[in-house]
């Protein structure tokens, strides 16, 4: 079932003289339950197609459609509340909240949402990414790779539709790396997400279910490692 798709998705920066196209007209389109990984170099426009797909950034012409929704005919806030409902981030630099503990972290999405907190769901994703026991620590008393799986944690708390990675794993070493992304693709199986990431380290990539090579703002390669 198709989860996502786009249509002619154009991203450009500067003025008509000297404007460069970050993101060439793009359609591709994405299933339920698959694990997409997007690989290329620096400069590649990977995190431009990324930001364009999980609706952090607005494209310079064409659309997004999540779960048949036009992402970009919505208004700011009508878009900010359809991301903080169907859509979970995870980036590489964790964007924790320092004075908040690991489980305020993680309620953070749904309590900016006014929505009531599934306290069993959150303890389940916390019991499942192995931080429960850090639940009343602050991000500066816990390691990086336990930062991490808060993020995870975070993005699932709203149980969106299709999760975003950007380098998940940049900022981890190998074990850490490893880890982490054993309990992600465990977390998208048991609760049935989808799941976008970008990554630099051919080993993770291996592990998806499909590979987007992008280079020069172009899909130059999509292959499917899995039937």
């Amino acid at each position: 079932m198709e989860l996502l798709r786009t249509k002619r998705l154009t991203k450009t920066y500067g003025i008509k003289e000297t404007e460069v196209k970050a993101l060439k007209p793009t359609d591709i389109s994405i299933e339920k339950g698959e694990f997409t990984a997007i690989v290329g170099p620096s400069g590649s426009g990977k995190s431009t197609l990324l930001h364009l797909l999980a609706g952090l950034d607005k494209p310079s012409a064409g659309q997004v459609f999540i779960n048949d929704t036009d992402i970009y005919s919505m208004g700011e806030k009508e878009l900010s509340r359809f991301r903080r409902r169907n859509i979970g981030f995870i980036f590489q630099f964790f964007n924790l909240i320092p004075i908040l503990s690991v489980e305020e972290n993680i309620k953070l999405p749904l309590l900016m949402d006014g929505k009531k907190v599934d306290e069993a769901y959150i303890n389940e994703i916390m019991e499942t990414l192995d931080i429960k026991n850090r639940k009343t620590h602050l991000p500066g008393e816990i390691s990086g790779g336990q930062q991490q799986r808060t993020s995870i944690a975070r993005a699932l708390a709203n149980k969106p539709s299709i999760i975003f990675a950007d380098e998940p794993t940049g900022n981890l070493d190998s074990k850490n790396s490893n880890e982490v992304l054993d309990l992600l693709t465990m977390s998208i199986k048991k609760y049935n997400q989808t799941l976008v990431m970008i990554t630099h380290d051919p080993n993770i990539a291996a592990r998806a279910d499909r590979i987007i090579t992008i280079a020069d703002g172009i899909i130059v390669d999509d292959k499917r490692t899995k039937e």
